[in-house]
């Protein structure tokens, strides 16, 4: 082989190495719902609500019908997310902690909050390790009170958004006058003085594909975190245009609108998507952090379907969510019902990036990323497992799960195959089945000086 064509077959050989060049690496999008429903899109048979982009995503790809998030809530579910961790092994466990942390305010309440620590690997850190551009859009929830634990300070490269430990960051909600752009606190003049002109959605979704065709331009892959709060209450949105004609309370128009509202906004990040060129080695991830909290239009719109339990509790209602994956020409069109849940998520996308070496250790989650790609993997015959630490916890292998939504109640034993609504206790026909549960439970809870448990 002359000089010529060795070079060639270097260069060659060096775009199809994981982590070298951008066509090597896959673009990343992971977008995430706040407190919607397991059965709020049309997808996943909702008859009321309109979804049709995401609906598309689904109907194009690959749509998740067991699917799990981290917790019942959303900065223990949104810390799983990120670190690949179960909340027996997590740094934060609830919204609010009984010991350490840092002292704040929710309302006229003084409360705890934990924050994710320096030491916490997140996606973003792997993924910025395999030489992704990474952003994250909006909601963080993972900082607690704590100032410097921005995502800038968790391997994020950029920000957009807001943080609890600046408390008016997100205020008015919905319609904000305040919001970081990276370290810096900015105002929104248009929503100056309480004025209704630019929704938090469509901020989200501008800052989202201006990040996109930066990282475009650039010729870098990027992974996208766009958590946007739509759905979450208050509430909040002038337009209901879609819902004026029903005869619902105000409270049913604006939460059904909040969800069609975010979802026309997924529609243009993937029409910038495809403008831009960039759809086919983009995998677009679109799922909600929990369940439909109680405020919301339960009976009304059928949010939780049949599921018992709301956001807040462990059982299905409270943490099954809606998972759909989808990259043209890649990602097959199939609906399936293996288990997955959000620890899964950093392994898998490490994998994506060909950034596995630089995983932590400590992960409860799995690689799944032959499920996206069409071939067959089981992912049932493992114990998932939650937890309230010393409220609530839960676990789930193959058909069966054990639940427990008071502290120091029995646990409750249900056939999820057949029993999805979770009506028949089986805890005393199977009592082997429920002692072994707890054995394994106990196992995955890990000791933690936040929550700190008797006799621990």
């Amino acid at each position: 082989m002359n000089k010529k064509r060795a070079k060639q077959a270097y260069a060659a050989a060096l775009l199809l190495m994981p982590g070298i060049g951008a066509s090597a690496q896959d673009n990343i999008v992971f977008i995430l719902a706040d407190d919607m429903g397991y059965c709020d899109l049309a997808c996943f048979g909702n008859k009321y609500i309109e979804t049709p982009n995401i609906d598309r995503l689904a109907a194009t790809g690959t749509t998740f019908r067991q699917c799990y998030a981290g917790s019942g809530i959303s900065s223990p579910s949104r810390c799983s997310l990120m670190t690949g961790r179960n909340t027996g092994n997590t740094t934060i466990r609830d919204n609010f902690c009984k010991a350490g942390g840092i002292e704040g305010k929710k309302g006229q309440n003084t409360i705890r909050r934990m924050h994710l620590l320096p030491t916490d690997t997140t996606i973003a850190t792997v993924l910025s390790a395999a030489g992704y551009r990474t952003c994250l859009v909006n909601k963080w929830h993972l900082d607690g009170f704590n100032p410097e634990a921005t995502p800038l300070n968790r391997g994020f490269d950029e920000f957009y958004g807001w943080l609890i430990s600046t408390p008016y960051s997100n205020d008015p909600y919905y319609y904000p006058f305040w919001r970081f752009d990276n370290h810096q606190l900015v105002n929104i003049k248009d929503n100056e003085h309480d004025a209704h002109v630019r929704h938090n959605t469509d901020i989200s979704t501008e800052d989202a594909i201006a990040f996109i065709n930066r990282s475009h331009k650039s010729k870098q892959p990027f992974f996208l975190y766009l958590a946007y709060d739509a759905p979450h209450e208050p509430y909040i949105i002038d337009e209901t245009t879609w819902y004026d004609d029903k005869d619902w309370d105000i409270n049913t128009k604006r939460y059904a609108a909040l969800i069609t509202h975010m979802d026309k906004a997924i529609g243009r990040v993937i029409n910038e998507l495809d403008k831009l060129g960039i759809r086919e080695n983009t995998l677009v991830i679109f799922a909600s952090d929990n369940g439909a909290a109680k405020q919301a239009p339960l009976a009304e719109l059928g949010c939780k379907g049949t599921l018992k339990g709301i956001k807040g509790q462990l059982y299905e209602g409270g943490i099954r969510v809606p998972f759909i994956v989808n990259q043209p020409n890649k990602v097959p069109v199939q609906d399936l019902r293996n288990i997955i849940y959000f620890p899964d998520v950093m392994p898998t996308l490490a994998a994506v990036a060909g950034a596995q070496k630089h995983l932590p250790h400590n992960i409860n989650g799995i690689n799944i990323l032959p499920l996206l790609y069409g071939k067959e993997m089981d992912t049932d015959n493992r114990l998932l497992y939650w937890e309230f630490p010393g409220k609530q916890r839960a676990a789930r292998r193959g058909d069966w799960k054990a639940v427990s939504v008071k502290a120091g109640a029995p646990l409750e034993l249900y056939n999820i195959s057949k029993d999805m609504e979770e009506k028949n206790n089986l805890a005393n026909q199977y009592p082997e089945m429920v002692a072994e549960f707890d054995r394994e439970m106990k196992e995955q809870h890990h000791p933690t000086p936040n929550w700190p448990l008797e006799g621990e």
